[in-house]
């Protein structure tokens, strides 16, 4: 893959705002020893909450690892994941797809090549899966993540990261598997 084309404009841009990285890097230093000051001076019960957060955190670290979920697809070209990724990147070099679920089918959408501005108006279908051949799923119900599935038939899966910690499609989700178990008590 080549880089993106850097227009002039952009160039002058990236000139203009170079000089002020170190002062934002400043910032963010400041930031960082704010943090670790608001913990040194927290009561107990704020040092406890704290400490279950990070242990959440870890645990959910450790549970995606696990489950191999830290890797883009299941890493077997042959299967129905990796041909979908292969035509995948033949429609468009971007990394980053819009996803929609729709009455039947999974549709990934992305711009027709790498480009940083105005990507939402570019944004074309590359994919469509129907829903007999894939689902999405939320390989980590239990913990807030930023995290999705979609498992094809063969049981071959590719890995979404959402821009969201909870993106819609996780509530979608969510109110989906309530629905489900509602349905399979009432009956």
């Amino acid at each position: 893959m080549r880089p993106a084309f850097l227009r002039p404009l952009g160039m002058l841009g990236a000139v203009l705002v170079a000089p002020f990285m170190p002062i934002a890097m400043l910032f963010s230093l400041l930031a960082s020893g704010e943090e670790v000051l608001k913990r040194l001076l927290s009561t107990r019960e704020e040092r406890d909450r704290a400490r279950a957060e990070d242990l959440d955190i870890d645990r959910r670290d450790q549970a995606i690892a696990e489950q191999g979920l830290d890797t883009a697809f299941d890493g077997d070209w042959n299967k129905a994941a990796g041909q979908f990724l292969l035509r995948w990147y033949g429609h468009s070099s971007h990394h980053q797809r819009f996803v929609v679920l729709t009455e039947g089918r999974i549709v990934l959408a992305a711009p027709p090549k790498r480009v940083s501005v105005r990507r939402e108006d570019r944004m074309r279908v590359v994919a469509e899966i129907p829903a007999g051949t894939a689902v999405i799923e939320d390989p980590l119900p239990s913990h807030d993540n930023r995290k999705l599935r979609i498992r094809f038939t063969d049981d071959s899966w590719l890995m979404l990261t959402t821009e969201d910690q909870r993106s819609e499609l996780h509530v979608h989700l969510m109110r989906q598997s309530r629905a489900e178990g509602s349905s399979v008590s009432d009956a």
